[in-house]
């Protein structure tokens, strides 16, 4: 039996990676930082439910105690982030973006994935096909929005595609420093979550639908890479 953990997993692109994973045969955990709405949305789906705040060293090292203690982990999904938005849903301009406000988006963006992966590497490596799945994001890519032709282009913030470019950063070391695991960053597309006011022009089935791709990888597939549905993305 495959075990998963999937952070950030109470709604939106998460939960629907951890339902698809639990319908694909996998053992799911789903980690939420709300114990309430965590467990409500393991018991819908039929995973189970480990307290997990990316952001909290204590929460994350007793969240690998637990999942040690049940039986070890196969595959990690780091999906929890945020994204700073206006009240009216506007996002930021780049001048108007203080260092504080970027500390706060890397916080669970970037050292989240790192705090995350730090604390279950002992447990994947212990895995005969240990995996992990960072949702990174098309805004990642510089290629994209240095380029005046790409629709990411008209993005002006500065924090959240700096932090998931940062993810993929994290994603081709960490490959090449733990060889034996499938480590790949993924973009699943401009979704409609809570994460950009719903305003996203794909649904979250369609979104989760390369997570889950990579989530299945196996020993023999890809590693250090930057994906989306249609296969690999400029850095």
């Amino acid at each position: 039996m495959t075990t998963t953990l999937i952070t950030g997993a109470n709604k939106g692109l998460g939960l629907e990676t951890a339902r698809r994973l639990v319908e694909a045969g996998h053992t799911v955990y789903v980690g939420a930082r709300d114990a309430e709405r965590g467990r409500t949305a393991a018991e819908r789906i039929g995973a189970r439910f480990v307290l997990l705040d990316v952001t909290d060293d204590a929460s994350v090292q007793a969240a690998a105690k637990a999942v040690e203690a049940d039986g070890g982990l196969d595959v990690l999904v780091n999906n929890a982030g945020i994204e700073l938005r206006g009240p009216d849903n506007s996002v930021p301009a780049a001048g108007d973006t203080t260092a504080d406000e970027m500390r706060t988006v890397f916080e669970t963006n970037v050292f989240g994935v790192v705090r995350v992966t730090h604390a279950f590497l002992p447990l994947l490596q212990r895995s005969p096909a240990p995996v992990v799945v960072n949702v990174s994001s098309g805004l990642a890519s510089l290629a994209g929005l240095s380029d005046p032709d790409s629709p990411a282009h008209f993005y002006r913030a500065l924090a959240y595609p700096s932090s998931k470019t940062a993810v993929n950063m994290i994603t081709v070391q960490y490959a090449k420093a733990f060889p034996n695991l499938r480590i790949n960053a993924v973009e699943p597309g401009f979704t409609a979550t809570d994460l950009n006011g719903r305003t996203g022009t794909q649904s979250v089935e369609q979104g989760a639908e390369i997570i889950v791709r990579m989530a299945l990888t196996g020993p023999d597939g890809p590693t250090g890479g930057y994906f989306d549905i249609n296969g690999p993305l400029p850095w």
